[in-house]
C-alpha cells in the first residue's frame, strides 16, 4: 500500500500475507463452438477451451459438459461430461441418420457450471433406408409374370430421400444370381415382374434406396408360383436297344416342365411316310411302358427323333475343330461353328461343349444337350476381355465320341466396367480444394483395358433437398436416379492414379463426390457419394525444425518452427504432440495437446533413460494438419525400479538359491544389485545382517550357504544406476518343508583310484514320491555345506564321481538329500571324512626317477664292461691264434697239407698270410686272364685263422726261400651251391722260378722287420696289383704263396705248396703262392 499527497506518493508498505480467493464457477462460455457433419450417424463438435485465468477454481477440476437433442424434440436433451480441461473437440455418437440437431456446451469446475454456450445446429449425414417398404404382396397373373405391392418405408428409416425402389426376386433354392426391377421415384409403389419361368416358385422382396444407396430389403421374402403352361419337349432321347423290327426309347423329364407332368405321348412313323399315318401310344408318367388311351387338348411341343433299324452301330465320329468368325466375338458370347462327324449308323442326340478360360488347363461344360440338328451355337456367360478355347463331342446311342481338336484362342471384346472404385477418403486440402484418395476395381471388374477415371461433385443444399423433382431413366439397371441438380464432371486420363486434388470449390459449401472409371467402351457404375464440408482446410506441411533437449530424468524439451504461411490454411490454433517409447509405438504413443501458436513444449512425467520418439502436428478449425517426421531424444538417467521378483529355490537346511529379475524401469545403465539378507530372529542372541553387492554383468542369482536350520531370513534386493532405486523384499524359512523327504541313510563312501562312489539307503519319501537325490559336501574343517552333484536319478542309491571335482589335499564330508515336489528333504547324517588326495602312478614318485637312473647307470657299464672284453679277447686271438699247417717231409719238396678252416695270413703287422676262402667257387671264374684284368676281388682272410707267435715272426721268417710259381686250374664243369669240387694243384717242375713277393722283402733287413711294427692307421699298400701281359707272351700265374715255418715244416729253398684235394672244403678256394693279403 502507499499514501499519496499533494507533495508525492510515499514508498509502499510492507507486503501482507497471503490471501486465495474462494472458488467459483467459470464466468464465461467455450467460444467458437462449431459442428460439423462427421458421419450417418455423428457430429463433430469443436470449441476454443477457456484460458487459465478464467478457470476459477483448481485446474485439475475443469471440464465440458456437451448437451444435444434433436432439432424441435419435446424430449429431455443428453448429456456428455469431459473432465480434460485441455479437450477441444469431442464427437457426438449413436445418432439418427439424416436427422438435425441442436447443441450447446459449458465450463464446469469442482464449484459449479458456467453459462451455456450459443446452440448450433447441425444435420447427421444421409445414409441407406435401415428397412424395406412394409405390407408387400405378389400375385400371380400369367405363367410369365406376377403383381408385387408395397407401402413406404417408416419416415425414421428414411434416412434420407427415398429416390426410387427395386423389387429384388429370383428362383427359391436356386443359385443364380439376384435379378433387380428398378421403380424410379416414391410415388408407384407396385410393378409388374414379366419375362418370369413358367410355374416357377420366386422369392421376392423390395427395397428403396436413397442417393446414398440401397437400404435394407423387406423381410420375410415373399413366396410367388407362376402359372402353370405347357410343358417344353422331353430331353435326353436315347434309342439303346434297336433291332430290325423293334427299338427301345428312353427319355429325361423335360427341361421346362411348366407345370406337373400328367403323361407323354409318343409318335412314330417310317421317316419317308406321311406324318399323317403315324402311331400314337400315350404312357402314363410314372410307368412310361403302359398305354394310356385318353389324351389333354393341349400338349406340349414335340421332341422328335430319328432313328435307323440296324444291328451295325458305333460311336460317332469327333467333329471337325470349332471356328469361330471375328464377326461372331461379343463381350459376353461368341458363334461356336463345326462340322458333324460320321454318325456312325446311330442319329447323333445331341452335342456337348467344353470351353476353357486361359490360361488354366482345366475344361468345363458349358452345354450338354446341344441340338442334334445344329452345327453352331452361341456359347454365353464369358468374361469380357478374355481369351477361351473350345470343344465339342457328339453323343449317339452308342455313346460319346472324342473330343473334337481344340479350337483357336479367342478373346471376348471389351465391356464397360462392372464396378466402382472405393472412395478412401475426401479431405478438405486447401479451403477452395479437397483430396480425393481412393482405390481402383479390380482388374476382371475393369472388363478391358482401363483408361481413367471421372470424378462427379456437386453443391449440396440441405434446407432445399425436398424441393427435387425426380427425372426418369431410361436404363433400368441405373443403380439410382439422377436428382435434377446437374454433377460437375472431371475426367483424370491417367489410370495409375490414386488419389486426386478436386480444386475451384466454393467456400463454406457442402459437396457430393462421386467417383468412377471407364474404358475403350464406356463407363463404369458410380461409387457411394461422399460428402465434405470446403472453407476450412487443415494446414497442408508439418512444423519445421523439431528438436529436443534432454532437461532431467523425466523431462523432455521439444521446440519447432511454423508450417510455411502458404500451407497453414488460416491461422494456426495450437499444436498436437505425439511421443511414445522407442520400438513402443502401439503401446506407449501418448497425446499432448497445445492450444497455443507457440513453438515449444516440456514434455514431463517421462521415464528415466529411456529413448523417446517425438512428432509435432499443427491444427486450425479444419482439423489437424499433417505429422512432423518423428524425431529421437533420451531423457537422463534416474534411479531404477525395484527388480520385477525375488525367487527363491534349491532351499535345504542351510542354504537356498535365491534370484531376481531386471528392473521394469532401469531408468539408466544397470551398475550392480545389492542383496540384504538378515535373520527375522536372532539366531543364538546373534541377529547378523549381510551385505552382498553383485556386478551388472554378472548372473541374477546368488547361492547363499551360512544359513541356519529353521530359521526364518528376511532378502532385500534393489538395482543401482548412479544411484540406488527401491528394494524388493521376500521372507524364506530354511530346511524342509511340510510333505517334504526324510533323511536317507547315512552314507559310507568306497574309493578306487580317483573315483568316489557314494552309497546310502533310502528314507522316508514324504508325502509324494521322490524325483531325484542331491549330494552335498563340505570341507571337515567345519566348512558349509554346499551342492556338489544334483539330478542324480530317483531309482539309484550310489553314484559314483572323479576327485578332480574336489579340491586337493582337503578332507571332505558328504551327506544325500531327497527331493520330491514338495521340495528338499531333511539332509542324510553325514559321511565319514575322507581326503580328496589323489594317489598318483607310480611313475610320478620320487623315487621311480632314481630307480631309471640306476638301471640306465647300470647298463651303460654292462655294455662297457662288454665291449672291453670283447676288444681284448679280438687281440688275443689275432695275437695267439695261428695255422700250424702239416707239411709233408718226404725229400723237403712239399708240405703236409692244412686242415679244413687253417690259413697262412698276415697279422696285424702285414704279415703275408695262406688264406682259405669258404666261399663256392665258380668255375667261369678264373684269377688270370689273357688281358690281365681281374675281375673278381680276392678272398680276404679271416683274422682268426692265423696261429703264430712273435718268435715266428721275427726269426723263422728269415729262412724262407722263394717258392716255385704254382699255377691254378678250375675245372671247366659248373659247381653247384649243393655239391663243389676242389681245387687241384698241380706242380710243375720244369717252369721257370718266379721271384717270390715275400722273399724280395724278407731279404732286405729294413722291411721285414717294419712289417710288424707299423703303426694302425698308416695307409698301405693295395693288397693286391696286377698287371697287364703282354700279348702273345705266356700269362704268367701268381707267385707261390711261402708257408710260414713251423716245426714240422722246414724250410726248403725249392719246396711247392701242396694242398690235396681232399683237404679242402666243398666251395673252398685254395690260395695262390706268392700273394699276400693285407687286413
Amino acid at each position: 500500500m502507499r499514501q499519496v499527497n499533494i507533495v508525492g506518493t510515499s514508498p509502499a508498505s510492507q507486503p501482507s500475507r497471503k490471501i486465495q480467493t474462494l472458488q467459483a464457477p467459470p464466468d464465461i462460455a467455450p467460444a467458437n463452438v462449431t459442428l460439423r457433419t462427421a458421419s450417418e450417424t455423428s457430429l463433430w463438435l469443436r470449441w476454443a477451451p477457456l484460458p487459465e485465468w478464467e478457470y476459477n477454481g483448481n485446474p485439475e477440476l475443469v471440464g465440458y459438459r456437451v448437451q444435444y437433442a434433436r432439432t424441435g424434440s419435446q424430449t429431455r436433451p443428453l448429456t456428455h461430461t469431459i473432465t480434460d480441461r485441455l479437450e477441444r473437440e469431442f464427437t457426438i455418437e449413436d445418432l439418427e441418420e439424416w436427422t438435425e440437431y441442436e447443441v450447446r456446451v459449458q465450463a464446469l469446475n469442482g464449484i459449479g457450471a458456467g453459462p451455456w454456450s450459443q446452440p448450433v445446429r447441425g444435420r447427421t449425414r444421409e445414409s441407406v433406408p435401415s428397412c424395406g417398404p412394409t405390407n408387400v404382396s405378389a400375385f400371380a397373373t400369367t405363367s410369365s409374370s406376377i403383381l408385387v405391392r408395397w407401402f413406404e418405408v417408416p419416415e425414421p428409416d428414411r434416412n434420407g430421400l427415398i429416390l426410387g425402389y427395386k423389387v429384388v426376386y429370383k428362383e427359391k433354392d436356386s443359385d443364380s444370381a439376384l435379378q433387380f426391377w428398378t421403380v424410379e421415384g416414391n410415388a408407384s409403389h407396385s410393378v409388374q415382374l414379366s419375362s418370369l419361368g413358367k410355374y416357377v416358385l420366386y422369392e421376392i422382396q423390395v427395397l428403396a434406396f436413397t442417393r446414398i444407396g440401397d437400404g435394407m430389403p423387406s423381410t420375410p421374402p415373399i413366396l410367388e408360383r407362376t402359372l402353370d403352361d405347357v410343358p417344353g419337349p422331353p430331353v435326353g432321347i436315347l434309342f439303346p436297344e434297336v433291332r430290325t423290327t423293334s427299338i427301345r426309347l428312353i427319355w429325361q423329364s423335360p427341361a421346362q416342365p411348366n407345370g406337373i407332368i400328367l403323361a407323354y405321348q409318343i409318335t412314330y412313323r417310317l421317316n419317308s411316310s406321311n406324318s399323317n399315318a403315324a402311331t400314337v401310344d400315350v404312357l402314363n408318367p410314372s410307368a412310361r411302358q403302359y398305354t394310356v388311351t385318353g389324351l389333354k387338348p393341349e400338349l406340349g411341343e414335340a421332341a422328335e427323333a430319328l432313328v435307323v433299324t440296324t444291328e451295325k452301330r458305333a460311336r460317332p465320329q469327333p467333329t471337325s475343330r470349332p471356328t469361330v468368325q471375328q464377326e461372331d466375338v461379343q463381350a459376353r458370347n461368341v458363334l461356336l461353328s463345326w462340322e458333324p462327324g460320321s454318325d456312325g449308323l446311330s442319329p447323333v442326340r445331341y452335342y456337348t461343349v467344353q470351353s476353357r478360360e486361359l490360361p488354366d488347363s482345366n475344361w468345363t461344360v458349358h452345354s450338354a444337350s446341344v441340338n442334334h440338328e445344329a452345327s453352331s451355337y452361341i456359347v454365353d456367360r464369358l468374361k469380357p476381355f478374355t481369351s477361351y478355347q473350345f470343344r465339342v463331342k457328339a453323343t449317339n446311342d452308342i455313346g460319346d465320341s472324342e473330343y473334337s481338336e481344340e479350337s483357336e484362342a479367342i478373346t471376348t471384346l471389351q465391356d464397360a466396367p462392372d464396378e466402382a472404385p472405393t472412395i478412401l477418403s475426401v479431405t478438405p486440402h486447401t479451403t477452395t480444394s479437397v483430396l480425393i484418395r481412393w482405390q481402383p476395381p479390380s482388374e476382371e471388374r475393369i472388363n478391358g483395358i482401363l483408361l481413367g477415371f471421372r470424378v462427379r461433385y456437386r453443391e449440396l443444399h440441405y434446407d432445399r433437398m425436398r424441393t427435387f423433382t425426380v427425372r426418369t431413366v431410361n436404363s433400368p439397371s441405373a443403380n439410382w436416379a439422377e436428382l435434377t441438380s446437374p454433377y460437375s464432371v472431371r475426367n483424370l486420363s491417367e489410370s495409375s492414379l490414386t488419389q486426386y486434388e478436386l480444386d475451384n470449390l466454393s467456400k463454406h459449401k457442402r459437396y457430393e463426390i462421386r467417383l468412377s472409371v471407364y474404358n475403350a467402351v464406356g463407363e463404369g457404375p458410380t461409387s457411394s457419394p461422399q460428402e465434405v464440408f470446403v472453407g476450412e482446410a487443415v494446414p497442408t506441411a508439418p512444423p519445421q525444425s523439431v528438436a529436443i533437449q534432454s532437461a532431467t530424468a523425466t523431462q523432455l524439451d521439444v521446440t519447432w518452427d511454423p508450417p510455411p504461411l502458404e500451407t497453414q490454411n488460416g491461422d494456426i490454433q495450437g499444436y498436437k504432440i505425439y511421443f511414445w517409447e522407442f520400438q513402443r509405438q502401439n503401446e506407449t504413443e501418448k497425446l499432448r495437446t497445445l492450444f497455443l501458436p507457440e513453438g515449444g513444449v516440456k514434455l514431463k512425467n517421462l521415464t528415466g533413460y529411456t529413448t523417446y520418439m517425438i512428432s509435432v502436428a499443427p491444427f486450425n478449425a479444419a482439423g489437424d494438419g499433417p505429422r512432423s517426421p518423428a524425431t529421437r531424444g533420451r531423457t537422463q538417467q534416474a534411479a531404477p525400479s525395484a527388480p520385477s521378483f525375488i525367487h527363491f529355490s534349491e532351499l535345504t537346511t542351510t542354504s537356498v538359491n535365491v534370484s531376481w529379475g531386471e528392473p521394469v524401469y532401469p531408468n539408466g545403465i544397470i551398475e550392480g544389485y545389492r542383496l540384504i539378507y538378515e535373520p527375522c530372529t536372532p539366531v543364538d542372541g546373534v541377529s547378523k545382517i549381510v551385505t552382498v553387492d553383485v556386478k551388472g554383468s554378472a548372473p541374477f542369482w546368488m547361492k547363499i550357504k551360512d544359513l541356519a536350520d529353521g530359521v526364518t531370513y528376511n532378502f532385500r534386493i534393489r538395482a543401482k544406476t548412479f544411484t540406488y532405486g527401491p528394494q524388493v523384499e521376500a521372507n524364506i524359512t530354511t530346511g524342509p518343508g511340510e510333505g517334504a523327504p526324510g533323511p536317507p541313510g547315512e552314507p559310507f563312501i568306497s574309493r578306487y583310484g580317483t573315483a568316489l562312489t557314494i552309497h546310502w539307503a533310502n528314507g522316508d519319501p514324504g508325502r509324494a514320491p521322490i524325483t531325484r537325490y542331491v549330494i552335498e559336501a563340505r570341507p571337515s574343517d567345519e566348512g558349509l555345506w554346499d551342492i556338489l552333484i544334483k539330478d542324480i536319478p530317483k531309482e539309484v542309491t550310489s553314484y559314483t564321481f572323479n576327485m578332480d571335482i574336489l579340491k586337493q589335499g582337503v578332507s571332505y564330508d558328504f551327506r544325500v538329500i531327497g527331493v520330491n515336489d514338495y521340495g528338499y528333504g531333511s539332509p542324510s547324517p553325514p559321511s565319514p571324512s575322507i581326503s580328496a588326495q589323489k594317489v598318483a602312478p607310480f611313475y610320478e614318485e620320487w623315487w621311480f626317477l632314481v630307480v631309471v637312473a640306476l638301471v640306465g647307470l647300470i647298463f651303460i657299464l654292462l655294455l662297457v664292461f662288454i665291449l672291453i672284453i670283447r676288444g681284448q679277447s679280438k687281440k688275443y686271438a689275432k695275437k695267439s691264434d695261428s695255422v700250424s699247417p702239416y707239411l709233408s717231409s718226404g725229400n723237403n719238396s712239399n708240405c703236409n697239407a692244412l686242415t679244413h678252416g687253417e690259413m697262412v695270413s698276415l697279422d696285424e703287422g702285414r704279415f703275408p698270410a695262406l688264406e682259405l676262402n669258404n666261399r663256392r667257387l665258380s668255375v667261369k671264374n678264373s684269377f688270370c686272364r689273357k688281358n690281365g684284368v681281374y675281375t673278381r676281388s680276392p678272398p680276404r682272410p679271416s683274422p682268426g685263422s692265423l696261429h703264430y707267435s712273435d718268435e715266428d715272426v721275427s726269426t723263422k721268417y728269415n729262412d724262407l726261400i722263394p717258392a716255385e710259381s704254382s699255377s691254378l686250374t678250375e675245372k671247366p664243369s659248373e659247381v653247384s651251391d649243393s655239391q663243389g669240387s676242389d681245387s687241384e694243384y698241380e706242380v710243375e717242375q720244369n717252369r721257370q722260378k718266379t721271384h717270390s713277393f715275400i722273399n724280395h722283402y724278407i731279404s732286405d733287413p729294413t722291411y721285414y722287420n717294419s712289417w710288424r711294427r707299423q703303426q694302425k692307421g698308416i695307409s698301405r699298400a693295395q693288397a693286391y696289383s696286377y698287371t697287364e701281359s703282354d700279348p702273345g707272351e705266356p700269362e704268367p700265374c701268381a707267385p707261390p704263396r711261402p708257408c710260414p715255418p713251423c716245426p714240422r715244416c722246414p724250410p726248403s729253398q725249392h719246396s711247392t705248396l701242396y694242398r690235396p684235394p681232399s683237404s679242402l672244403a666243398p666251395g673252398s678256394r685254395a690260395p695262390i703262392a706268392g700273394f699276400s693279403s693285407f687286413v
